[in-house]
């Protein structure tokens, strides 16, 4: 009979074999039906839409200082000026007085010259390229960094989701449609500046908001806020020798352009074309809902009446203020503060006539001709004020 050696225990003579999880008893047949097929991989983070490098707003950036500095130098003003500001230091670039121009630039002389938008200008000798040149040219220093931080600040986020070519015709369109508005109803002074653009870039997000709306998150949070921010820099247009009517042109413009050039296709229907092998994707029957097509005929068919429309006015010499007798409160509203409307006083020597701002202070001598007229006092005026 065998027996257990009381110096021996079961489990030394026990040999346990266990089969390691690493080998396949079936490495032809498939895989063992005890271990199913693993999931597909993770795709990467997924971007519905195309995220563009933004390069043209920074190229816009450059060529507007650029442009300002060759303004400077035609300007010239120790040559043809007695009062300067920075001569020494600056030679030809420096700025002209104070009194003459407070936001450290060149004189209104030379902005004419240059391209600067005059209604005259353009009815009269049919310079319409003027609504186009005004809008890369700037009044000075402080005016050239105000705009291109705006257009930085705004513009690049813009082109990063839209694309240097809706964006560059977006800028250029909405400066036009600026300037346009702006000769209907600023008929004695010259105008300059990327402001038209810019709120055209402000009127093209409200728009691409209103468009795509179903595609956002804390969409009305994000209305407020644009909503407040647009109210804002509209209200400084209110303020004496500010253009608010290129602002409003400009916004309107982008606006209409916004629904033209920022729809977005629907989410599934993206989705769909862009999604994974192995993944399923929502159906969709449409790439775009119906009311954005709505708003995009709408605002297609506005934009190109109210230019027709603008254009006709313009070169027929049309004054919207004849027409309507409060707009002119839309550019400068009057307050305690300040005075809308330049004010001088003017003695008579022969024919010669000083003229003195009560504004600035500054006076000018001018020679009179054979044909005098209030309007054109005025202007004289305006020009010596601004």
């Amino acid at each position: 009979m065998g027996r257990l050696s009381p110096y021996s225990s079961p489990e030394s003579e026990l040999e346990i074999k266990i089969q390691s999880r690493q080998t396949d008893p079936h490495p032809v047949g498939g895989p063992h039906p005890f271990y199913p097929r693993p999931p597909p991989p993770r795709p990467p983070p997924y971007q519905p839409f195309t995220k563009w490098f933004p390069w043209l707003v920074p190229t816009i950036t450059v060529i507007n200082i650029v442009l300002f500095v060759i303004l400077m130098y035609i300007n010239n003003c120790p040559e043809n000026s007695t009062k300067c500001i920075g001569t020494s230091t600056l030679g030809r670039f420096a700025f002209q007085s104070m009194k003459e121009n407070p936001l450290l630039g060149p004189s209104a002389a030379t902005l004419r010259k240059i391209g600067a938008l005059e209604v005259n200008e353009v009815v009269e000798h049919h310079e319409a390229w003027r609504l186009a040149s005004c809008m890369w040219l700037h009044a000075g220093v402080v005016h050239v960094f105000a705009n291109m931080l705006s257009l930085l600040f705004v513009g690049i986020r813009l082109e990063q989701e839209f694309g240097f070519v809706r964006i560059g015709l977006l800028y250029v369109i909405a400066g036009i449609g600026g300037s346009l508005l702006s000769s209907l109803f600023v008929r004695t002074a010259i105008s300059v500046g990327a402001s038209g653009a810019l709120f055209g870039l402000l009127g093209a997000m409200l728009s691409e908001l209103l468009v795509n709306w179903t595609i956002y998150e804390n969409k009305l949070q994000a209305l407020l806020t644009l909503l407040l921010i647009i109210i804002i820099n509209l209200s400084v247009g209110i303020l004496p020798h500010v253009d608010n009517f290129a602002h409003l042109g400009g916004f309107v413009t982008g606006f209409l352009l916004g629904f033209v050039l920022f729809i977005r296709p629907q989410y599934e229907w993206v989705c769909k074309r862009k999604i994974p092998s192995g993944y399923m994707a929502p159906s969709s029957k449409s790439k775009y809902k119906t009311y954005q097509y709505i708003t995009l005929l709408l605002a297609l068919i506005l934009l190109i009446l109210g230019f027709i429309v603008g254009l006709v006015l313009l070169l027929e010499g049309v004054n919207g203020n004849d027409h309507c007798s409060w707009c002119h409160y839309l550019s400068c509203f009057p307050t305690p503060f300040w005075n809308c409307e330049a004010r001088c006083s003017t003695s008579q020597e022969g024919n010669q006539v000083k003229m003195t701002c009560l504004e600035n202070h500054k006076s000018k001598i001018y020679i009179l001709g054979n044909e005098n007229s209030t309007a054109q006092f005025q202007k004289l005026c305006i020009d010596l004020c601004t």
